[in-house]
């Protein structure tokens, strides 16, 4: 009997079961065949009695605890950041690169870093991201300029992008394929997921009650304990491929992103007509056209080009790069108005900003029954259309705390609406591939999450502090009074509509080019 099954969630319905033969699979993969359902073989009914090992148990605690932690890592100064801007000297243009300096070497050097892993060792990766991840935190903790934080921030940031895909790679060799694998990877993805608002509310917690240090020092004792555990629980894990590194791919595409975030910083502080912003958009279009070049010719690209032309993996990327890029960016929005305008505490901030959290884990429970009714592509473009509803909502706060209330029900509305549509993203993005470049799809998955962090908090801020120095604020660490709060207002107000007009653009985009099948 042959057997051939093709999983996606761009149909009507989830998952689209193609059929060979007699023999179909239901949406939990057990075969059965119409129109009676005969008992499953007993490898699969052994599967799915599989449990755990108490070894498996502390290794997927073990692998899962990194993979929170570089989570958190992203959004945990994202609260306190006016706190470290007043303490180091960071002005109010500035303070994004804090955020900035952390997604950037994440988000460029994932894809290369997860092929070293593969090459040189997995576990190894993962100490050696440990390590830098350990180095850096107590730099920047110890940090009294701005440069030493920036420098244990970009550390941070080379540490996520070599630790995590080789914690994630390090998952699913240590789980056989099947029932144990699925729930190790549903774990890990709730958790990266939860992630970044717990790193919020932790922020706010830890700057509030010691000092934003320790949202960098927390890091210190967590990585020494992965570092003296991982030796002992996992061992190394290696392909046996020897194929070349795509070096000049990696440096392409980082070039093309750093000018990239420059020239919308710089644009944003300066002007769009500024001649220094303007060429490194140029150089970022040069690098980034290079890259897509160099991938064409290589033997073993980051980012093969046959692959990110499928529809599914194209238009699936795009909705989540809206998704993540517009969320995230909207969490630095609003501490900008808790804090500087509001003149809420780190503390306050973070757990206001813990709705949102709340609201991001009901989606995560709503979407799989969303998905099982309307497909992917209509449950993606749901998610955004109802994460830019909410987001709209926002434009009627103002420079009191009597619409607080609207923004505890708005951003947990659209932490709903946002996490629906990330988990459509996922399906999406990896759905109509076969088994061997799954890996590959989900790699491409994760640079866009990074990605989209990346330059999302760039945008939103050069768009907010255009418009706040257009109303007459200085932008200045230590501006106060009425006037600079109106203006930041002000600034956030046009920031939080471009926020809602990208939403619904990318709703459309995926509405439109996605089809009912790929």
């Amino acid at each position: 009997m042959v057997v051939r099954k093709a999983e996606g969630w761009v149909g009507r319905r989830a998952p689209v079961i193609v059929m060979a033969m007699t023999t179909v699979t239901d949406a939990a993969g057990t075969p059965c065949e119409a129109p009676h359902r005969p008992a499953a073989p007993a490898s699969r009914r052994a599967a799915g009695r599989a449990r755990m090992t108490s070894r498996q148990k502390l290794i997927l605690t073990l692998l899962l605890g990194a993979q929170f932690m570089l989570a958190i890592d992203f959004s945990i100064l994202n609260v306190a950041l006016p706190v470290v801007g007043g303490g180091l000297g960071f002005g109010l243009d500035d303070l994004q690169w804090i955020a900035t300096a952390f997604a950037l070497p994440a988000a460029g050097f994932t894809l290369l870093f997860g092929r070293i892993a593969d090459l040189a060792g997995r576990r190894r990766m993962l100490l050696t991201g440990m390590v830098l991840l350990a180095a850096g935190s107590l730099l920047g903790g110890l940090a009294t300029t701005p440069a030493l934080l920036l420098t244990g921030r970009v550390l941070q940031g080379l540490a996520t992008a070599i630790a995590t895909p080789a914690a994630l790679s390090l998952l699913t060799t240590s789980f056989t394929e099947g029932p144990l694998r699925a729930r190790a990877l549903g774990l890990s993805g709730a958790l990266m997921s939860a992630g970044f608002t717990v790193g919020a509310v932790l922020g706010g917690v830890l700057t509030d009650l010691l000092s934003w240090r320790w949202a960098f020092l927390i890091n210190v004792p967590v990585a020494v304990l992965i570092l003296i555990l991982t030796p002992v629980l996992i061992g190394e894990s290696r392909t046996e491929d020897r194929a070349r590194l795509d070096v000049p791919g990696a440096v392409t595409v980082t070039g093309g992103l750093l000018a990239l975030v420059y020239g919308i910083t710089g644009a944003g502080e300066n002007g769009w007509g500024d001649v220094t912003a303007l060429s490194a958009l140029a150089l970022a279009a040069v690098l980034l056209v290079s890259f897509w070049l160099v991938e064409r010719r290589s033997a073993a690209p980051l980012a093969p080009p046959r692959v990110l032309t499928k529809p599914t993996v194209t238009w699936g990327n795009v909705g989540g790069f809206v998704a993540f890029a517009t969320e995230t960016s909207l969490v630095f929005l609003m501490t900008l108005y808790l804090q500087r305008v509001l003149g809420f505490s780190p503390l306050a901030t973070g757990l206001a900003l813990g709705v949102l959290g709340a609201g991001t884990f009901a989606g995560g429970l709503a979407a799989p029954h969303v998905l099982s009714r309307i497909g992917g592509r209509w449950t993606l473009v749901s998610g955004l259309v109802l994460q830019a509803a909410a987001t709209t909502a926002l434009l009627a706060l103002g420079d009191t705390r009597d619409a607080l209330a609207l923004l505890l029900v708005a951003t947990f509305v659209g932490g709903f609406g946002n996490l629906v549509a990330i988990v459509a993203f996922m399906g999406i993005a990896t759905s109509g591939l076969p088994d061997g470049e799954q890996g590959l799809a989900t790699g491409l998955a994760t640079m866009t999450q990074q990605v989209a962090i990346t330059l999302g908090i760039p945008i939103m801020s050069a768009v907010a502090t255009a418009r706040t120095h257009a109303l007459g604020a200085s932008g200045a660490s230590g501006a106060s009074g009425a006037d600079a709060a109106d203006a930041i207002l002000g600034g956030i107000h046009t920031a939080t509509l471009v926020n809602v007009a990208l939403t619904v653009a990318g709703a459309a985009v995926v509405g439109l080019f996605l089809r009912k099948r790929a």
